[in-house]
């Protein structure tokens, strides 16, 4: 069965004051969307990084709003030096908000965040918003770094490839090249956090209210993912319903660009739909 191709169109929000740049797909003009996902790119990365999640999203009725986070895209004029974490979440509530305001969200939000697109997603999970929130699923990002890890914390920094890609026959041929679109500078401010991660997280866990769903490829390599790091990582987020960490084979850093792509987005419409069953 061919999956239908979604009209993705360029889309702006005014969030509280800051000009995000978006993606925005919606399943068909006859449907209502049964929810919304809120596709949040990772570090160096821009909205298109979804762009094979949005026809099985839409397909499965859901509507895809794809941000360029403040900081990149065309926010990046108005916030040269980005935004820390904290203060990304609450302007990605405020552009829940008023997308909310216009377009009907179906059941509610869900969360979905790569790398450092899920410390935002996170955060975001973790601060009270106007915008009802299903679940939250997150690729590429643990607790604790991998300590060869933080030799390159910029993921665009030279000797940072094998970090951010790992082998490259997980990919399809002609993936880097296409990918050069996809790439943005980097924040200034956003780097900084880089080493801050690891406590940031343990003060926000544990008011994530939200069912959780983690993913990690078999090649991440910006992580320690020793079983016992993950379950103290999963132990801190004490008030979500529940939480699973998945593992992917044949895989890189960058799931969704790889070969493997279709099965993580799957799991993430499977996991969607348990977060809409009471």
């Amino acid at each position: 069965m061919t999956t239908p191709t979604p009209t993705v169109r360029p889309y702006t929000l005014n969030a509280a004051g800051i000009e995000l740049s978006a993606l925005l797909a919606l399943p068909d003009h006859r449907t209502t969307p049964r929810s919304t996902v809120l596709a949040i790119h990772g570090r160096g990365m821009r909205a298109a990084y979804w762009n094979a999640f949005i026809p099985l999203a839409t397909a499965a009725g859901h509507a895809v709003l794809a941000v360029d986070r403040p900081g990149y895209g065309h926010s990046a004029h108005q916030l040269p030096d980005g935004q820390s974490l904290p203060d990304q979440a609450e302007t990605l509530h405020a552009a829940l908000k008023e997308h909310a305001a216009q377009h009907d969200i179906g059941a509610g939000v869900l969360l979905l965040g790569h790398s450092d697109g899920g410390k935002i997603a996170l955060h975001t999970a973790a601060t009270d918003g106007a915008t009802p929130l299903l679940g939250l699923d997150a690729s590429g990002v643990g607790h604790t770094y991998d300590p060869e890890a933080l030799h390159f914390p910029s993921t665009l920094g030279a000797g940072a490839t094998r970090l951010n890609w790992g082998p490259l026959h997980l990919y399809p041929q002609g993936t880097f090249r296409a990918s050069r679109t996809l790439l943005a500078p980097t924040p200034p401010r956003e780097s900084a956090e880089t080493l801050r991660w690891p406590a940031q997280y343990e003060e926000l866990a544990p008011r994530v209210r939200i069912p959780v769903r983690l993913t990690f490829a078999e090649h991440e390599a910006w992580w320690h993912l020793a079983p016992a790091t993950l379950d103290a990582m999963t132990a801190r987020l004490t008030a979500a319903p529940r939480v699973g960490v998945d593992h992917l084979p044949a895989s890189g850093h960058n799931i969704s660009l790889g070969h493997t792509a279709p099965t993580y987005h799957h799991r993430v419409l499977a996991f969607l739909e348990d977060c809409l069953t009471p």
